[in-house]
């Protein structure tokens, strides 16, 4: 009689662990979305350095009342110029945006502000990328929803589209108090 060795069940083991993964990551609720790892967590402290003639944020701005957005973005970011548009509409409804310019040369993001417009309540530069660190961020542009008390409600990583402030970005607001009157 011929013995089997143990290692010929390794395959077919493997085969259905691997199976099992991608069975339960393709019915995920949103296959789009990368989890958040702060999402309910207070916003991580802010770490900044001026950009010439802007007014920096501090951790205070992101504790006292309201909703507010935190958006990473730089000038050298394609994506960052798509959304654009998207962060000045909601701006102009009142919601405070503050910017971290990530990685980025100063000039060349003062130059996109002036080119583009500034929608920003108040900006400063992570030149480092040690704030997006401690923000868990994985590229730009990224956004975090804020609540009154400095909680992040959602994080979207990736351009602010039509689409996204529909699903995504507005639902956030909703959730985290509202729409300023």
């Amino acid at each position: 009689m011929a013995r089997v060795s143990p290692l010929m069940a390794l395959p077919p083991v493997l085969f259905v662990a691997i199976a099992t993964l991608f069975y339960f990551g393709m019915n995920r609720e949103n296959k789009d979305a990368i989890p958040s790892a702060r999402q309910g967590q207070p916003a991580p402290p802010v770490q900044l350095t001026a950009l010439q003639g802007k007014t920096p944020f501090t951790d205070a701005d992101l504790r006292e009342g309201g909703v507010k957005l935190v958006n990473y973005w730089a000038s050298w970011c394609a994506p960052c110029r798509v959304e654009h548009p998207h962060l000045e509409t909601l701006a102009d409804e009142g919601i405070p945006i503050y910017g971290v310019n990530y990685k980025d040369e100063p000039g060349k993001a003062l130059g996109f502000l002036e080119e583009l417009g500034d929608p920003y309540a108040a900006i400063g530069a992570d030149a480092s990328g040690r704030m997006a660190l401690d923000w868990g961020v994985y590229g730009v542009p990224e956004t975090y929803v804020i609540d009154a008390d400095g909680t992040i409600v959602t994080r979207f990583a990736g351009p602010i589209t039509e689409r996204v402030l529909e699903t995504t970005i507005m639902p956030a607001i909703e959730e985290a108090g509202g729409l300023p009157e």
